[in-house]
């Protein structure tokens, strides 16, 4: 017994092919949106006291007042609900130097002023991470004598506040506690060369 189709192979073949491309067209799509949901925004990070790729016044160094920069960003998410800042040399000796762990900044700010020391200049919620020096502080770029160094100052943008992370982190720690909170981030790179 055989069974009779009332389509041609013709137009059997026409439907498979508008099939597989209307198919095609709605995984494109998916794959655009999901893309596009997991690329973060870009926060641009600025600083006062140099410009991208410059270097870094002594001032903000281990050799100079040793206090951190002035820094302030915009294009973060209007839903954000805190920053977090890291700041490493990945041209230590040793690897990569962690200079500033500073956490659960507040949303609605959008800079930080010369100087911020847990008890100065910051508000009271801001908490200091464990710098490579075993200070909970800033510490200045403080390479040995040679080529200059690479200083990357990161910014994080979280969907929240990490209430649990106490003070004294280190930067593993905080990036840790920010695994799939992230929702922007930017850098500023800054060079500093010891002068003796």
């Amino acid at each position: 017994m055989f069974l009779i189709f009332p389509f041609s192979n013709h137009k059997i073949t026409q439907f498979a092919i508008s099939f597989l491309i209307m198919n095609l067209i709605v995984l494109s799509q998916i794959f655009s949106q999901t893309k596009s949901h997991n690329k973060k925004m870009e926060i641009k990070l600025y600083s006062s006291a140099f410009k991208e790729g410059n270097f870094i016044p002594v001032s903000f160094s281990c050799e100079g007042a040793n206090v951190s920069p002035q820094l302030h960003w915009r294009d973060a998410p209007k839903d954000v609900k805190s920053f977090a800042i890291i700041v490493d040399d990945p041209d230590a000796p040793g690897g990569d130097f962690v200079h500033w762990v500073i956490y659960n900044i507040p949303g609605n700010l959008n800079e930080l002023h010369e100087d911020v020391t847990p008890s100065r200049n910051i508000p009271d919620e801001v908490m200091f991470g464990t710098n490579g020096f075993g200070k909970i502080s800033y510490g200045g770029p403080c390479p040995p004598a040679g080529k200059p160094h690479r200083y990357f100052f990161k910014i994080y943008a979280l969907d929240t506040v990490l209430h649990h992370l106490e003070t004294g982190a280190t930067k593993q720690q905080l990036l840790s506690a920010m695994n799939s909170h992230i929702i922007a981030e930017g850098h500023l790179m800054g060079k500093y060369q010891r002068s003796k």
